[in-house]
């Protein structure tokens, strides 16, 4: 049975009602009335259920393709204007317990060498982070009850925020570990994380027990509820996501959308952010051992409908993906992405670009700066912001603010004075320059008059050497 508002896995994300959506999908799919009737649906900006939105993957139709690229467009530009949230990984340890087949990080891979940074090696990677103008990570760990116990990411996380670097520091630190108890979850709360994230991999439950043969994640129901136990801890920002490729993507699609759902059902706000990475090379993996790997027309339009179906909902793509399916993405709703970024233990303080300890092999390897560049020439806003979780505008006060569109009151001000800081701080000459042309350029999209004249007051206080003012 489905059950969207139940606690229990195989209720919310029921396999039966899986498979009836996307039965019901192919064959509605091919009535236009139907389709038509979803597009105005998708038009009023209130999102798509998971059944609506399985119909629009189904569709064929170029027209019908364009308009949903279309609309993913405006919906983005409507509810997060031309900002992109920039944030970098930071790998602390890639020992682990786990057998999970597509990761280098599985217990039986004896060719990985295992490191863990001590509390030293965190704090230098944290300020070669700041060097290059991050203020918001990503802190990944593998799930290994002796190396790394939650008492070593809990002070992990306090000597990250304790670094300050040329009088700059990390903002906010959102966290990337295994599924943990309520308890737990509390600890992390107190320790001052944003965002928990934690990836399904994959919804279908069968072929999640083949991909996760041992160790804890195995057990399917105790991973696919993490979300619930967290918000019950206090984690009221929780960023889910599938790696794509695992099984069918129309299946993982729908899973997805039906556990967005679920969040909204039972806690009244669904996912802060939706993460939709792909399968890709890594060491001791290969994408040719998965039949389900995505090819790229038929990912940017998976990105485009899971943008109409959750308006609200921030959408993240990694350096996974190269430059050019990065550029392709941002103008299908994404509204975040990762810069400069290094996935190996340690690899902030090492002049290698990849070595033996990273987790998966980056596409785009360009420094945050030439990253930053390449987005203000394409006309888009890189965005430092950390302001509403540290103003405390989480969870259903988030999207309160987000679903009403006041939301855009205090993201275009906060983006253009976090960048500032950058140019002021870090930014190359051709990236400064770029940069103040946009920050002239943007001003006017402020609407409130008082705001607009604030946010002018803050930019020239920090040419002058001021920081970290927010609205």
């Amino acid at each position: 049975m489905y059950k969207p508002s139940s606690p229990y896995a195989d209720e919310f994300i029921s396999h039966q009602e899986i498979l009836d959506t996307l039965a019901d999908a192919e064959r509605e799919s091919r009535n236009p009335a139907r389709v038509a009737e979803i597009l105005e649906k998708a038009a009023l900006l209130k999102g798509l259920s998971h059944r609506e939105a399985a119909i629009l993957m189904e569709c064929t139709d170029p027209a019908t393709q364009e308009r949903i690229f279309s609309l993913a467009a405006d919906i983005k530009q409507r509810f997060y204007g031309n900002r992109i949230v920039l944030f970098a990984p930071l790998y602390l340890s890639n020992y682990c317990v786990n057998g999970c087949v597509y990761c280098p990080y599985h217990a039986k891979n004896k060719t990985i060498p295992r490191r863990k940074l001590s509390q030293e090696e965190i704090a230098s990677e944290v300020r070669a982070l700041i060097r290059t103008g991050h203020k918001r990570l990503a802190v990944e760990a593998g799930e290994d009850p002796v190396h790394n116990p939650l008492e070593y990411i809990l002070d992990s996380i306090k000597t990250i925020y304790s670094v300050n670097e040329g009088g700059n520091s990390i903002r906010r630190v959102n966290i990337n570990i295994a599924a943990t108890d309520v308890e737990s979850y509390r600890k992390l709360k107190a320790a001052g994380i944003g965002t928990y994230i934690l990836f399904q991999e994959t919804y279908n439950k069968e072929q999640y027990q083949r991909l996760h043969p041992t160790g804890p994640k195995s057990n399917y129901c105790w991973h696919t509820e993490a979300m619930d136990r967290a918000q019950e801890g206090g984690c009221d920002d929780v960023g889910i996501g599938v790696l794509f490729g695992l099984a069918g993507y129309k299946y993982e699609l729908v899973g997805l959308l039906m556990h967005a759902e679920h969040l909204e059902a039972r806690f009244g706000v669904g996912p802060h952010t939706i993460s939709v990475p792909r399968i890709c090379p890594a060491d001791d993996i290969s994408v040719e051992d998965f039949k389900d790997a995505l090819p790229d027309q038929v990912f940017r339009k998976l990105v485009a409908v899971l943008r109409v179906a959750v308006p609200y909902t921030g959408m993240i793509v990694s350096t996974r993906e190269s430059a050019r399916m990065r550029e392709q993405l941002l103008h299908c709703g994404i509204s975040q992405i990762s810069g400069g970024s290094r996935t190996s233990v340690g690899g902030y303080t090492t002049t290698e670009r990849h070595d033996e300890t990273a987790q998966f092999d980056v596409s785009d390897t360009r420094p945050l700066d030439e990253v930053v560049r390449w987005l203000l020439e394409n006309d888009h806003i890189p965005s430092f912001c950390t302001a509403c979780y540290r103003e405390g505008r989480t969870g259903d006060r988030f999207m309160s603010l987000c679903k009403s569109g006041k939301i855009s009151l205090c993201c275009t001000p906060n983006a253009l004075m976090t960048l500032k800081e950058y140019l002021v701080d870090y930014a190359s000459p051709a990236t400064r320059e770029a940069g103040e042309r946009l920050i002239a350029r943007s001003l006017s999209d402020i609407p409130e008059g008082r705001i607009r004249e604030l946010t002018i007051q803050h930019l020239d206080e920090i040419g002058h050497g001021a920081h970290d003012f927010r609205f």
